[in-house]
Formats: C-alpha cells, sequence, structure tokens
C-alpha cells in the first residue's frame, strides 16, 4: 500500500510498507519528486530486490569478514580472498554508499603500483565475490564492480613460459637422487606441485603403471601443510611411461606402507621451492618454474597428436573449455594441417614422377 499526502508545511509525504510490513516514508517539497521515488520504490517491493534504507549502512570490511566466515574455502583461498580484502581502498565505506567510482580507483591504484595484470584480475574477481554476496543477502541492489575495466592481460602464448627439452633435460641431470623423480611427476606426468607432493606409494600402480591423483598438499597457516583433496575435477589417473615407473620404484623402501609419502614429510611448498631454485640453478635454467613443467607435459601430448579431451583428462582440469583456453595456441591450426596435407601429397608426387619415367623407358 502506497500514498501520498500534502502536511501542513507543504511539503508532500510519500508512504509505502516494504516487504516486512513495515511503514517507510520520505519527505519532498514537490509532489512530482515524491510521486517519482514512490514510484520506484514499489516497483522494487514488487520485483523483489528492495533494500531497506538502513541495511546497507555496515562497511564493506565488516560485511566482508562476516561473509567470509561463512564460506567453505581451501586454505589456498583463505589467504588469496584475504589478501584481496586488504588491499581494496574502499573498506571503511558503507556498501549503500559504495560505488563503481571506488573500485575503479582501486583499480588504478593496483596499476600505478606495478601488479601484474593477471594479479589485478585475480583480485578484482574475488572482491566481486564479495559484493555479489551483499547483492545475494540484498544489502546493495546491485555489484559496483560489474563493468570495471581492467589492464589487459597477456595472451596465453606470450606469458606461458614453455621449458625446451633441452632445459628440462639440464633440471633433471642437476636434480639430486631424492628430487628427481619429483621432477619427472611435474614433467612426465603433469602433477601441479600440491599433487606432486601429495603422493602415497599406494597410489603408484607399478604392474599397470598408473598413478591416482587423489590428494594434494597445500600451505597453511604457521607454516604448516594441509593435505586435501586435489582441485575440483583433477581427482584423475595418469599413465605413467615405463622409465618414469622405474624411476619412481626407486623411492619405495621394500617395507614401505601403503600410506607411505613417496617424498617425505610431505614436503612443504616452500622447501620444494628452494630446492627448485637450487636445481634449476646449478642446471644453468633461468625463468622457468616448477609449474611450467605442467605445461611442458601438455606441449608433448598435443605434439604427439591427443585430442583436447585426452589432454583435458591427463591434466586433471575440470572442463575441455580450460585446456583450450590455455593451450589452444600448441594445437595444429587449419594452416598447419592444409601445409602439412600439400607437403604430403607432393612427396609422393615427386617420388612417383621418376619411377614411372623409368618404366616408361624400360618398355620401349
Amino acid at each position: 500500500m502506497a500514498s501520498i499526502a500534502k502536511r501542513d508545511n507543504g511539503q508532500w509525504r510519500a508512504r509505502y510498507r516494504d516487504e516486512t510490513g513495515r511503514e517507510r516514508s520520505k519527505h519532498f517539497d514537490r509532489k512530482v519528486d515524491a510521486s517519482r521515488w514512490l514510484a520506484l520504490v514499489t516497483a522494487s517491493v514488487v520485483r523483489g530486490d528492495h533494500i531497506a534504507p538502513e541495511v546497507g549502512q555496515v562497511t564493506f570490511g565488516a560485511f566482508c569478514t562476516a561473509w567470509s566466515a561463512r564460506q567453505v574455502w581451501a586454505p589456498t583461498t583463505v589467504l588469496a580472498m584475504g589478501l584481496a580484502a586488504r588491499s581494496v581502498t574502499f573498506a571503511a565505506v558503507p556498501l549503500r554508499s559504495l560505488r563503481r567510482s571506488h573500485v575503479e580507483q582501486w583499480v588504478k591504484i593496483m596499476t600505478t603500483r606495478g601488479l601484474a595484470a593477471s594479479t589485478i584480475h585475480t583480485r578484482v574477481q574475488n572482491v566481486r565475490a564479495v559484493l555479489r554476496g551483499a547483492v545475494a543477502d540484498r544489502l546493495i541492489a546491485s555489484d559496483p564492480s560489474e563493468g570495471v575495466a581492467l589492464p589487459r592481460r597477456r595472451r596465453a602464448e606470450q606469458a606461458m613460459v614453455l621449458p625446451t627439452t633441452a632445459q628440462v633435460g639440464a633440471i633433471m641431470a642437476s636434480a639430486d637422487a631424492a628430487f628427481r623423480p619429483y621432477v619427472a611427476l611435474c614433467a612426465f606426468a603433469g602433477l601441479r606441485l600440491g599433487e606432486a607432493s601429495g603422493v602415497q606409494v599406494g597410489d603408484v600402480d607399478f604392474l599397470r603403471r598408473t598413478l591416482a591423483v587423489t590428494r594434494q598438499v597445500q600451505r597453511a597457516d604457521g607454516g604448516a601443510v594441509d593435505v586435501r583433496p586435489p582441485k575440483y575435477g583433477s581427482e584423475r589417473t595418469v599413465f605413467l611411461a615405463p622409465a618414469l615407473v622405474e624411476l619412481l620404484a626407486g623411492r619405495v623402501e621394500p617395507d614401505s606402507e601403503l600410506d607411505a609419502w613417496l617424498f617425505a614429510g610431505p614436503p612443504h611448498q616452500n622447501t620444494i621451492g628452494h630446492r627448485w631454485r637450487m636445481t634449476t640453478k646449478r642446471a644453468g635454467v633461468a625463468g622457468v618454474r616448477l609449474h611450467d613443467l605442467r605445461h611442458f607435459y601438455a606441449s608433448g601430448l598435443i605434439a604427439a597428436g591427443c585430442d583436447v579431451v585426452t589432454v583435458q583428462r591427463a591434466l586433471g582440469h575440470a572442463s575441455a573449455t580450460t585446456t583450450l583456453s590455455t593451450y589452444s595456441h600448441l594445437w595444429p591450426s587449419g594452416e598447419d594441417r592444409t601445409r602439412a596435407a600439400a607437403e604430403a601429397m607432393l612427396a609422393e608426387a615427386t617420388s612417383c614422377g621418376p619411377v614411372a619415367d623409368r618404366e616408361t623407358l624400360a618398355s620401349r
């Protein structure tokens, strides 16, 4: 129910009842302004997206803290969300007063400070999750970060570091006997750092030459490690090369239990990072991350003619879309297939020509 009435002081009072039945009102000098405002708020009540005036007074920082406490996150997500929330410049701004300009200014500051475009995108996406939570809780009507321009990220083929076979060989040769199988799992089975750290003896089927990826090790607060299932969609069975199986077998003691860690600890991310830096330094290889070995593995599968679904399953991507968006530039293009077909035709034609001529001459 809504109404407009003129008061004794000459102002116009617009009244309505919200979805809870509470009466609300606002005063205007002109009736046309009161009518316009009343039409807007009553329409929002009917649509179900009405926001009570006092609700959005909670600050972004306070809501983010309360909202984050209700989420079920992996430890790495907790760290990433906390980093993004602490970096915003509008933590003390009430949600109802938060504007797109606040978000734009924050993005501008991060850009000026020289943060990588990928880092800015990640932080904005994390903060956007908080704002969407506020929309879902009906504390704000819309997400003020929607449509904010972000710095351009490098194309996948430009940003990706793809180690050469010689570089991987040098790293393998420079790794000590205990670390070499770890490097091999990343380079020739495509495991992520946390997945390689989480391998147990029972995960390796030495007879069938397969590896079951069923857990990962992540960094937790206080320098501890947290063992948990892999990323969504990443539980998988990896088919191992015979030489890799032999390398892993060297890590297993005769009396090892099936739940024994293949790499003692399991190793912490910082420990692996230190050993990787020492190994690449000895190998004389610079600018290659341990995660780049995963790209090396993917490129090898693609070069061998594996299709998208095969590569997706080997890498543990949640969807083929992820695989394509990351590695589409490595698959042969239409131009490559056209050239290869023409080359095969040319080779066949030129190889048959002289033979046909010799046969003709011999028959004369």
